[in-house]
């Protein structure tokens, strides 16, 4: 109770013990490894040259799946607008949580300084738990409906209700990250440079209830990560799917296996196994990492350490920047919609071309979308000048 006391009176006086002063002669600076080149700037290119990667794909292909489903008339439904959030949540992680990463790898110091060190983490488990919600989500909807040969229209209400319980859920149970992470500070004894770097230590300023509560969670927070972020989207959508095709009988899959519908039920199929499987794989060395640093932290220096912490992030980014590209090449309308407005766009494309086969290609599209799965039809008539896709 004693020492208690004296870290809050401390944090109510000038300085903390968590993070005590530095010299004059030792301030912090802004390493710049990139000029001039030495052996460490290899390093720093190759982070920079991966990471510009990756956030070029990632941005340009999650703006492209949420523009086309909230552009679109015909490809506003249920499905379509999970994957629009899932776009939405993979776009804020590479918009705001790569480079805040990358430029603490570089610089060796971080970005926004301890805010960053909780919002990030934060971010970047809700997008883990919006991405297995979201899976689980339609998974259970496959499994309790096998019967029905179309979905039902759902309404705008409901839709909305879906994504509010998938982004409050995974929002809540990943508020203790904002309580888990601070920043700190080592000095090198060689240079002399302060470096900055975010740790896993819950600040004592907290209340003693809630004290408590965030090192239960960080003591239980590796085996919780890998059974409800890993295990739990991927064995939900490997029982539902074989929940889905046992209820199935041999005349109902003898039935719908020739129609539209049987085919567009296998393309969504093989969608949400494909977002699975790419999530799973990104998601492994993460919890292969944190079950070996956790035996064998002792052993491991701090550079070690360092490396394997950013691998981890790559592999998340890389999710992030995979899953859009994914999702046009395997979701036929929303491909289809996302070439007619690069063709729409590009220079080559002739007025009177596109005039021509506009609506030829417009009309055979809205007919092969109108059975399609992957959209629910409307009750009442779209508006007569309703264009396809992004506007150009």
């Amino acid at each position: 109770a004693e020492q208690q006391e004296g870290s809050r009176t401390d944090l109510e006086g000038t300085v903390p013990r968590g993070n005590p002063p530095t010299a004059p002669d030792k301030r912090l600076q802004i390493q710049n490894p990139l000029y001039p080149v030495t052996e460490n700037s290899y390093s720093a290119y190759a982070v920079m040259f991966l990471s510009l990667v990756v956030f070029a794909v990632g941005i340009v292909g999650n703006l492209a799946v949420m523009c086309i489903v909230w552009h679109s008339y015909y490809l506003k439904s249920a499905w379509n607008s999970i994957l629009a959030s899932l776009a939405l949540w993979d776009f804020l992680i590479l918009f705001f949580c790569l480079p805040v990463v990358i430029f603490n790898e570089i610089t060796k110091t971080r970005l926004l300084g301890d805010p960053s060190c909780r919002v990030v983490p934060f971010l970047e488990v809700s997008s883990l738990g919006v991405t297995t919600f979201s899976l689980c989500s339609d998974r259970f909807h496959a499994a309790t409906s096998p019967q029905l040969k179309m979905r039902p229209i759902e309404q705008c209400q409901s839709i909305l209700a879906k994504l509010a319980v998938i982004w409050v859920g995974s929002m809540t149970l990943s508020v203790p990250e904002i309580l888990l992470w601070q920043l700190a500070r080592d000095t090198s004894p060689v240079s002399g440079l302060v470096t900055e770097y975010c740790t896993m230590k819950p600040s004592t300023a907290l209340p003693e209830s809630v004290y408590s509560l965030v090192l239960t969670y960080q003591n239980a927070r590796m085996w919780w990560y890998f059974g409800c972020y890993f295990c739990l989207p991927i064995l939900f959508t490997v029982s539902c799917q074989l929940v889905t095709r046992r209820i199935s009988s041999a005349e109902k899959k003898a039935e719908c296996r020739g129609s539209k519908h049987g085919q567009c039920e296998r393309q969504l199929n093989c969608t949400v196994i494909g977002l699975t499987v790419i999530y799973g794989l990104c998601t492994v060395p993460e919890n292969v990492c944190t079950v070996v640093v956790a035996y064998l932290s002792p052993d491991m220096s701090k550079q070690t350490l360092d490396l394997l912490s950013l691998i981890n992030q790559f592999f998340l980014f890389f999710k992030c920047s995979v899953t859009p590209v994914l999702l046009l090449c395997l979701c036929k309308p929303l491909g289809q919609a996302f070439m007619d407005c690069c063709c729409c766009c590009c220079e080559e494309c002739g007025q009177d071309v596109a005039s021509s086969e506009g609506s030829s290609s417009d009309s055979k599209l809205k007919t092969e979308m109108s059975s399609s799965i992957f959209f629910d039809r409307p009750r009442e008539p779209p508006p007569p000048i309703l264009a396809l896709g992004t506007p150009c």
